[in-house]
């Protein structure tokens, strides 16, 4: 079948609330060139930072948590400044109907990419760009891709929706755990455990053999710990001191303290979210004197995505998926997702 000249997508045409998605039938289909597979997309997951660079929450000037910015900005993005219009949509399942010169797929294959893709450069090993920020992604029915970015994944058991719910929230999970170097035997303390990453996270340490407790809300308790959890703590009770070799955190916020008082000497924090509050307060000492390591996480190296399309190819992770939208239903989507009433993922149809 002859790929179409335009397709039905959604544009962001600036930072702010629902009303800058437009819905669009006459977006034209973009022409892969050298190294470049055109895929048709099947599933795109909902997350945190598709909302977050939809109000502009990357902004210097936000301080405050992801669901209350009520303020105009203008470099809303991860890198600053955004092109209006974007195509976002971070989390990619497609099939691969084109391709340029170079491009080492073949057309059907199913296929999904990391949400950041690296782009090194001279002063800055750790220089990325996000699908659906930097670059149109997945919110549309076709997403043009690097041949170098994409993962075959038409081996793994799992769905297109599943897969759809891989690259944003496991990636970035995996990351949190290689760059904090969980290892069997550890205590792992996970944030936000019932959402999309960390749910994910629970499932990947215990994959690795740790010992995970979570924290969330009272009525979720049975789902993280379905996911592998020993324990949870209620998000308003105070945390044990000394007791975690790792805490992996996407929340921040006004608790950031008592997770650094929960780490044992020596310990590893990691974080990469803080939908509770980017602005932190600690007592310094309480870090230098217990020898704490810190580690912000956002580029991936393309061996942790690796990693994670093997157990996806063999089906040793399976994500929660709460509920599916088509694609046009993305203002509802984005709202339920912010609610936070549902565990695990969102998933967007086309």
């Amino acid at each position: 079948m002859a790929v179409p000249k335009t397709m039905s997508g959604v544009y962001l045409t600036g930072h702010g609330g629902s009303e800058v998605l437009e819905w669009r039938d006459d977006i034209p289909v973009p022409e892969p060139g050298p190294g470049q597979v055109l895929v048709r997309v099947a599933a795109a997951g909902v997350n945190n930072t598709d909302i977050n660079t939809r109000v502009g929450w990357y902004s210097s000037d936000v301080t405050g948590a992801t669901d209350a910015v009520d303020q105009d900005v203008e470099a809303g993005g991860w890198g600053g400044a955004l092109h209006f219009p974007r195509i976002q949509g971070g989390d990619l399942c497609g099939i691969v109907e084109a391709f340029g010169d170079g491009a080492d797929f073949e057309l059907g294959q199913r296929v999904t990419c990391p949400i950041n893709l690296p782009r090194p450069r001279p002063g800055n090993p750790q220089g990325f760009i996000a699908l659906g920020s930097e670059i149109d992604g997945a919110f549309a029915q076709y997403c043009l891709v690097e041949a170098d970015d994409l993962y075959d994944v038409s081996a793994s058991p799992l769905s297109d929706v599943e897969i759809a719910a891989i690259p944003c929230a496991f990636g970035t999970a995996e990351n949190l755990l290689t760059r904090a170097g969980v290892t069997a035997g550890q205590k792992v303390l996970i944030t936000g455990a019932s959402g999309g990453v960390g749910l994910a996270a629970v499932q990947l340490a215990t994959l690795r053999g740790a010992s995970v407790w979570g924290v969330t809300g009272t009525a979720k308790t049975e789902i993280v710990k379905s996911q592998g959890a020993e324990g949870t703590f209620d998000r308003n009770e105070p945390l044990p001191q000394d007791m975690f070799d790792v805490v992996i955190d996407v929340v921040g916020g006004p608790s950031w303290a008592s997770l650094i008082l929960a780490l044992k000497p020596g310990g590893h924090y990691a974080v990469s979210g803080a939908i509770a509050g980017p602005i932190v307060e600690a007592d310094l000492r309480d870090i230098y004197l217990r020898d704490i390591t810190i580690h912000g996480c956002t580029h991936q190296a393309p061996e942790v995505f690796s990693r994670l399309v093997e157990l996806v190819n063999t089906g040793r992770i399976k994500p929660l998926i709460s509920r599916t939208y088509p694609l046009q239903d993305i203002a509802i989507a984005q709202v339920d997702f912010q609610a936070k009433t549902l565990p695990g993922k969102l998933v967007l149809v086309p």
